[in-house]
């Protein structure tokens, strides 16, 4: 139950936002690419973080492949010594995918509100935005298309928009325009939306190669994907994508190493073990004077001593002696 008030009270807040912007600009969709500007600023920090952890990666790429080449047969002991690799050198695998992730639950909420009628429950009654709406005003339309209809509706007039028996919530049809020109725009703006996807992917996939066959399936995959959804979701929210899309293009390539170009070294954690020599005593080590080189020795002024005389000098030595 506390879940579904904070999720409703989420996407008011979410329809109260774009209200507030399309009360200062009258175009639905400027509103909207004024919106997804203000989202991806609050996700720059986790951006920047996704940029450093794609250097972080690709300075130990050499190394997770001598790891794979060592225990090639043995997958348990390949991911632990890839563990201890990321830990060392202080990269966390989910931290590059963390931004992506992030953006899925604010997809869901502008789908949930940028969908009609439906959607209409999180904007504010009295809104400029909600009259717009529901009476199918100019302000709604931005580039061609109508941005409440979807690729699929295009082209075939007057929309019922709610099934016999449901609520329509003020909306009983949105003019989704007639004839086969008028879904072209809806179509290249859904092509764009795959192409700056696919995009997005290659650029970050040059900059990170990978050899993980499950990442270049999700590089494919993910672009089909939104190709799909790109007919079936409103054209608001396709325009909100791609413009998320283009905004993070802009970004990694200012951000992300050029091919060729050596990235920042990474800087890897320092392991606790034994401190220095002289770090215990808090400063330098103290180095004991070193003695200094004998000289070469003088010649006795009495010449060499004669095998007769060698041995020990006693009294007897003194005697001889004037």
């Amino acid at each position: 139950m506390i879940a579904v008030v904070w999720v409703q009270a989420i996407l008011n807040a979410l329809g109260s936002a774009l209200a507030w912007i399309y009360h200062l600009v009258p175009n639905y969709g400027i509103a909207i690419v004024i919106f997804t500007l203000a989202i991806r600023l609050l996700l720059l920090p986790l951006g920047i973080r996704q940029i450093r952890s794609m250097h972080a990666m690709q300075q130990i790429q050499p190394k997770i492949r001598e790891l794979q080449r060592r225990y090639k047969g043995d997958r348990q002991k390949m991911n632990e010594q890839m563990m201890a690799l990321y830990k060392e050198h202080g990269y966390n695998p989910l931290s590059g995918c963390l931004p992506l992730i992030l953006q899925f639950p604010v997809l869901i909420a502008l789908f949930a509100v940028l969908s009609v009628p439906k959607g209409l429950t999180h904007i504010p009654t009295t809104s400029t935005l909600h009259q717009a709406i529901v009476s199918q005003e100019q302000g709604v339309h931005f580039l061609g298309t109508n941005l409440v209809c979807t690729a699929v509706e295009a082209g075939r007039g007057a929309v019922v928009t709610a099934k016999p028996g449901q609520e329509n919530y003020g909306m009983a049809k949105k003019q989704c325009g007639s004839g086969i020109p008028t879904r072209i725009p809806y179509y290249v703006l859904a092509l764009l939306m795959v192409g700056t996807t696919y995009y997005q992917q290659r650029q970050m996939q040059r900059a990170n190669p990978s050899t993980d066959p499950q990442q270049q399936m999700l590089t494919r995959i993910m672009p089909l994907m939104f190709g799909i959804w790109g007919f079936i979701f409103p054209a608001g929210l396709v325009l909100y994508w791609t413009v998320t899309n283009v905004v993070q293009i802009g970004q990694q390539h200012f951000m992300l190493p050029k091919p060729g170009e050596a990235p920042p070294p990474a800087t890897p954690a320092k392991p606790a073990g034994r401190p220095s020599p002289g770090a215990a005593g808090g400063g330098k080590r103290q180095q004991t004077p070193k003695r200094p080189a004998a000289g070469p020795r003088r010649p006795s002024a009495r010449g060499p001593r004669s095998s007769e005389t060698k041995g020990p000098r006693g009294a007897g030595d003194r005697k001889k002696r004037p």
